[in-house]
């Protein structure tokens, strides 16, 4: 697929991004926290397509209708009635339309000062109420490619679906934890040139996103791809979660249209779900503008010039511009990488009490911490869990004060994670390890066939404060079989 024309494929395609931001529910205070424990309570529901603003019921909602499912809901203490549906919603959070705010004026969008949130239907059970919420925010804006400008079609604030936990042909159980955390939808046009032009375009979206307070990890953000070639139809896949897939998944796309109108056949307009090797399979007809309709329950939404000028005030840097100041710190593109992943924030509290030297505070932060867990097989959030910014901004003070040796930092780690205190750690003076090392000894002998660990744990409780974590293990290794 390398050399294919695409322009003479009569290639289109467009992207939808979907991104969840860091604030609570949109139109509730619950707040946006996944669950795993069990739920407090379950509610069993079907729902029932309605006709949207047009008359006529939309031939998705149709289709979804037609299988006849019971919907179960899993309900938690964070979550309310409005979740339920059993309550009207509340007014849209303002942190959330901020955030909308900023995200349209990065992508350079016209804001609409004056707007109506609409009811989309959606009876595949994600939504309890049979639909979901979505409001247009700004239209027109653009990103640059290096094939030139793509244009931002529409940019919407919308509530989350629930989550599904276990489906079959009879029901699906749903978790509400996830519905009503808002979402911001982009949509571009279709005027992307080529698959490699599309994981661009996701790219610098996506940096214009991580900029703002957006959620971060597995599910967040959700990408979905609209493609046509000449003589075929419109084709939505969703699900397009990384930006390497995109290419891979347009290709097998492209390559099945081909293949049925070469065969005379027709490429209905559908929407379906790409796959983890890039081919796509069938979910469910093309949804049109029949399922959309006014929210009755709330007023028209008014963003005012004050609204605008404040996010504007407190629009965030770009990650790009964020990234050339830390290379002008010295950091390494690995080091300005792990800082932008979801340490910034830290990273800037950390430089507030060591400002003299940024690389040792990111190589704290980042690189010897994880560099502590591989060595202790201990993963990230464990380490962060014992290795806190408490604990860092302690350490960072003792090395200001001149009290420690930066080069003392790591063997402090290790030692935290061995169990030992803070205070200890610091201040674990050099001891004649001869007669530490034959009082070691005599404890494997004491209980031999223990892990280096199991051993570690001994060493420490008996010798906490006389001997650092790297020492003991050397010991440990040197007499144990381990």
């Amino acid at each position: 697929m390398e050399e294919t024309d695409y322009n003479k494929l009569g290639f289109k395609c467009g992207l939808e991004i979907h991104q969840q931001l860091d604030t609570k529910k949109l139109f509730c205070n619950c707040p946006s926290l996944l669950r795993q424990d069990n739920p407090d309570s379950i509610v069993k529901r079907k729902l029932h397509a309605v006709a949207g603003e047009s008359g006529e019921v939309d031939v998705a909602a149709k289709h979804e209708m037609s299988k006849d499912k019971e919907f179960i809901y899993e309900v938690y203490d964070t979550t309310c009635l409005i979740e339920l549906d059993e309550e009207p919603p509340h007014e849209i959070n303002k942190e959330a339309l901020e955030i909308a705010l900023q995200i349209s004026i990065l992508l350079k969008a016209k804001i609409f000062p004056l707007t109506q949130i609409m009811r989309k239907t959606v009876v595949d059970g994600s939504n309890t109420s049979g639909f979901q919420r979505t409001v247009l925010i700004a239209r027109d804006g653009y990103v640059e490619t290096k094939e030139g400008k793509i244009k931002i079609e529409t940019i919407c604030l919308e509530e989350d679906a629930a989550r599904i936990i276990e489906k079959n042909e009879k029901n699906s159980v749903y978790r509400l934890d996830r519905l009503g955390i808002p979402l911001v939808e982009i949509v571009t046009a279709p005027e992307i040139k080529s698959p490699e032009q599309a994981k661009e375009v996701a790219l610098h979206i996506g940096d214009f996103l991580r900029s703002c307070k957006v959620r971060r990890g597995l599910g967040t953000i959700r990408q979905d791809v609209n493609v046509s070639i000449k003589k075929g139809n419109r084709v939505e896949v969703k699900g397009v979660q990384k930006p390497d897939l995109i290419v891979n998944t347009l290709n097998f796309e492209i390559e099945r249209q081909k293949t049925l109108l070469d065969k005379g056949n027709k490429v209905s307009s559908e929407v379906r779900r790409a796959l983890a090797n890039g081919e796509t399979k069938f979910l469910r007809p093309m949804p049109g503008a029949a399922r959309m309709y006014p929210e009755t329950d709330l007023p028209l939404l008014k963003i005012s010039r004050d609204l605008i000028n404040q996010a504007k005030k407190s629009l965030p840097k770009l990650r790009s511009e964020i990234a050339e100041e830390l290379r002008k710190q010295k950091l390494t593109e690995d080091l300005i990488k792990l800082i932008l992943e979801g340490q910034l924030d830290n990273f800037k509290a950390l430089i507030k009490i060591y400002p003299k030297n940024p690389l040792l505070v990111a190589k704290m932060l980042t690189f010897w911490r994880k560099e502590v867990g591989s060595k202790m097989n201990k993963n990230f959030s464990e380490v962060e869990e014992k290795i806190n910014m408490d604990i860092l901004e302690k350490i960072l003070q003792e090395v200001k004060k001149g009290k420690m040796d930066s080069n003392k930092i790591k063997p402090v780690f290790m030692d935290l994670m061995n169990g030992v205190l803070l205070d200890d750690a610091i201040n674990i003076e050099e001891k004649d390890l001869g007669n530490i090392e034959e009082k070691i000894m005599k404890v494997i002998k004491g209980k031999p066939g223990l892990s280096s660990n199991a051993y570690m744990g001994l060493v420490m409780k008996e010798f906490k404060g006389q001997i650092s974590g790297n020492d003991a293990m050397e010991i440990i290794k040197k007499y144990s079989n381990n």
